[in-house]
């Protein structure tokens, strides 16, 4: 058989969260920068994730990261974030998986019992910490961007919904921040087709009339997901929330989302809520767990913003050869609206 295309993955979920990783099958991307190389994808080879991820291959819950040299020495490699809908600069749950698959695949050396690297998002460099044990990644940790804060609590009119008090922040991505209860929620499993429904009227309400612009790249913009954020309790002293992000085209994050646990704890930090080093413990609405602390604060653009570390964990489910016949009638696959 003469295929036209042959791209090996590796399948993983990081808290819920499935996010699988091209190593093989893509030989190079124009572009300096992996920012750079995501806009290329983007404008001149979206074909390759609607390939992977519109169906019969891939699936709305599904995201995809592309394994790519780094043209920056700092970084052992770099990687382009593929979503259902979107490119992203950022992603906790799918770099927690890229280095999983990368270290234990033998990608990238192991070292135990701590790999210490950096890599490459199109965000910009990301410090990570792996602890490792007999030849398994237990732990992943990523000093992520600076997040900080665009809007605290501004009223919004959403359609069929009202007026609704609203914070936004960015943590990698930028998301509306509602608080659960506000609109009836309790962010239970039972909640989720619902949540879903609002949270795409509260996004593109948001994104209408709260226009975000990130100070140092212009290229980031306009808010991207909703963030359900439960009430905030203590639990043996620690600091503990429950959430539910919305990712476009409407389906619920199963992880607590990294760069969503980032934009929260700007938000936190901002308000006087939690203290630089002080533990925060987000959970899912499948209630995993990522861990989430205020490591140091800066600045980005000239406006107050932390640096947040997040720790989760992530399991390899698979390994496939993802084929094109060409006679395929479908080479960038369908959406159907019952799942789109």
């Amino acid at each position: 058989m003469n295929f036209s295309r042959m791209v090996n993955v590796v399948s993983a979920h990081a808290a819920g969260e499935t996010n699988d990783v091209i190593t093989g099958g893509v030989l190079s991307v124009p572009g300096q920068t992996m920012f750079e190389k995501m806009q290329w994808l983007e404008r001149e080879g979206d074909e390759l994730r609607q390939f992977l991820l519109n169906d019969p291959r891939g699936g709305v819950t599904l995201c995809m990261n592309l394994i790519l040299p780094s043209n920056d020495p700092k970084a052992a490699f770099g990687y382009v974030i593929m979503e259902s809908d979107f490119y992203v600069p950022m992603s906790g749950t799918n770099t927690i998986c890229t280095v999983t698959v990368a270290l234990e695949t033998g990608m990238v050396p192991m070292q135990e019992p701590v790999t210490d690297l950096v890599i490459e998002a199109p965000a910009g460099l990301v410090p990570i910490r792996a602890e490792c044990e007999r030849g398994k990644v237990t732990s992943v940790s990523f000093d992520n961007v600076p997040s900080f804060v665009f809007y605290r609590d501004a009223e919004i009119d959403v359609p069929d919904i009202g007026k609704l008090k609203v914070d936004v922040a960015y943590g990698g991505m930028i998301y509306v921040i509602v608080n659960a209860e506000d609109c009836g929620f309790s962010l239970d499993r039972e909640d989720a087709a619902d949540l879903v429904t609002v949270g795409e009227k509260i996004k593109a309400a948001a994104a209408v009339q709260l226009p975000c612009v990130h100070p140092e790249n212009p290229e980031i913009h306009t808010i991207n997901q909703t963030l359900f954020a439960g009430p905030l309790r203590r639990e043996d002293g620690v600091l503990r929330s429950k959430n539910a992000v919305i990712v476009s085209p409407g389906r619920i994050d199963r992880s607590p989302c990294g760069t969503g646990t980032s934009a929260r704890l700007a938000l936190l930090h901002a308000r006087g809520e939690i203290a630089e080093g002080e533990l925060f413990v987000h959970e899912s609405i499948i209630d995993t767990e990522f861990q989430g602390v205020v490591s140091a604060t800066t600045t980005c653009g000239g406006q107050p913003a932390i640096s947040p570390r997040i720790s989760g964990q992530a399991w390899i489910t698979g390994f496939h050869q993802h084929v094109l016949d060409p006679t395929d009638p479908f080479p960038t696959g369908y959406r159907l609206g019952d799942t789109w």
